[in-house]
């Protein structure tokens, strides 16, 4: 069975609607909701990578060195 893409109805600003509109005339978005929608994935995208990358692998030795000292680790 095909999955359908489902949609919601969000409203913005009128002003920044607009805004939005004459961005991207000329562009490849065919939609006000096609721009809106790319910048939320890639705003998205950046949260999520910034989340995965919280703890570089020296800062994560250095909490198990931590909790080995204070005996949680063994």
């Amino acid at each position: 069975m095909k999955e359908e893409n489902k949609f919601t109805t969000i409203s913005i600003p009128t002003p920044l609607a607009e805004k939005i509109k004459k961005r991207i005339k000329g562009t490849g978005f065919t939609s006000l909701s096609s721009y809106v929608t790319y910048v939320l994935r890639e705003v998205l995208s950046g949260t999520e990578e910034e989340q995965e990358e919280a703890f570089s692998k020296e800062d994560e030795e250095r909490v198990k060195d931590r909790l080995r000292s204070l005996g949680y680790l063994d």
